[in-house]
């Protein structure tokens, strides 16, 4: 007797050999995946129809600022700089530790919803967000945002509330919230404070999770301070490592490429956020021809709008083909091994998450293909990739919980978040003094 069978599916496992088993189930007992294949025999206290439905590992956001659900559409059609330093940090400044934990439920809800179950989240009152991801039951990697521009008294601040919220939530909600260290940029955070990160990250054990290279003008004002670009002044000061998350590495050159493979780094693509901005393309066919395991996630949905993450393998999957002018170049499989395994790689889960395999982490989803976007059917990673949408997702498991069935949302009240963050919007323009 198992607690519950997912039975009779298209099963995506993402595993090794990528296998796809046309009628699949899967057994889960507490929280593991204890059986994956044709026929199960198990009985189950709860038995999932998949039928006419795809089962594939819960979707993993490498990249993400959970909050900024709460800004989705204050500040579009800027320039990166202005719609940071006129905009949003602005505005972040009149946020108040409530404001995080309900912009943190309005995302955790659209998460849940469209079939992400692992998230990395790089924030400020992360305390409120690691509070709203063990409401909502989803798997979240949680790091303090540090900004200290050369103020060193403004360093140690940073470093201690980093500090502090490893120390105190990693491995809470049953081992559901881990945690990282979360300097924001090269250009934004002193020599002295990415080393110190660097030491803490080691003596702590835990990763690293940094935007680099996101833009031109960071790559401009990274050689204006430090003589050099950006991969290569964090080569320079030994900060790139295996633990390092590098958020969007849009600007890259063929050298930066190989640093960041040589020291094992784990880049993240921000296709739609990156396009929104105009901040480029990056290099995403390069860096996987490379051995580069390059994860997805979706920024902010204050820079995203969205954080669905079938949006975001589609258009991995586009530009990488656009990219270098190949149709062939970013099959449907790689965008989704990005949006997935690669994702738990990048995260240090790659035993835990991101296949369904025996002994791996019950975290799975179900996606209804019968739907007319998605009709006829003939490759269902071609289909998961390019024609399906978060909206699709059926059923949403996490450490062998379920967070959704037949779409609806069981660990949080939709229509109770939805109100809420609207209030809370409203109420931040308001003191923000600010029209939407």
């Amino acid at each position: 007797m198992v607690d519950i069978l997912v039975r009779g599916g298209i099963l995506v496992t993402m595993d090794p050999n990528r296998r796809v088993i046309k009628q699949g189930s899967v057994a889960i007992d507490g929280d593991r995946i204890v059986a994956v294949g044709e026929e199960i025999g198990e009985k189950a206290d709860k038995v999932i129809d998949a039928r006419g439905k795809a089962i594939l590992p819960g979707l993993i956001n490498g990249h993400t600022h959970l909050a900024m659900a709460l800004l989705r559409g204050y500040a579009d059609d800027m320039p990166l700089d202005k719609w940071l330093s006129e905009k949003i940090w602005p505005m972040e400044k009149m946020m108040r530790p409530r404001d995080c934990y309900v912009g943190s439920l309005l995302g955790s809800l659209e998460m849940i919803k469209s079939g992400t179950t692992c998230f990395a989240d790089n924030y400020f009152h992360m305390d409120q967000v690691a509070r709203a991801v063990k409401k909502a039951g989803l798997r979240g990697v949680l790091s303090y945002g540090m900004i200290d521009r050369g103020n060193r008294q403004k360093m140690k601040e940073e470093i201690r509330i980093g500090r502090s919220f490893v120390k105190s939530f990693q491995g809470k909600a049953q081992g559901r919230i881990l945690t990282m260290f979360g300097p924001h940029a090269p250009y934004t955070c002193s020599t002295e404070c990415l080393l110190k990160v660097k030491e803490l990250a080691k003596r702590f054990g835990v990763g690293i999770h940094i935007h680099v290279a996101e833009s031109r003008e960071e790559v401009k004002l990274t050689v204006e301070n430090y003589g050099k670009r950006p991969v290569e002044y964090l080569d320079s000061i030994g900060f790139l490592g295996p633990e390092v998350l590098a958020a969007h590495c849009v600007w890259l050159t063929e050298k930066e490429i190989e640093m960041l493979r040589t020291k094992e780094v784990k880049p993240v693509h921000n296709p739609a956020s990156n396009l929104k901005m105009g901040s480029g393309i990056a290099p995403v066919p390069e860096m996987l021809s490379a051995g580069i395991p390059v994860a997805l996630g979706t920024d902010g949905a204050a820079s995203n709008n969205s954080l669905d993450m079938f949006k975001e393998m589609k258009l991995a999957a586009l530009l990488g083909k656009v990219r270098k002018l190949d149709p062939t170049t970013m099959p449907a499989m790689k965008a989704l091994e990005m949006a997935t395994i690669n994702g738990a790689t990048a995260l240090g889960l790659s035993n835990e998450i991101g296949s369904v395999e025996v002994g791996k982490r019950a975290d799975l989803i179900t996606v209804d293909l019968k739907r007319s976007h998605l009709t006829p059917m003939y490759d269902v990673v071609s289909h998961l990739v390019y024609s399906a949408n978060g909206g699709d997702v059926d059923t949403v498991i996490v450490d062998g919980k379920i967070l959704m069935e037949g779409g609806k949302v069981l660990t949080l009240d939709e229509e109770k978040v939805l109100e809420l963050a609207q209030r809370t919007s409203d109420d931040l323009v308001s003191r923000a003094g600010g029209n939407k």
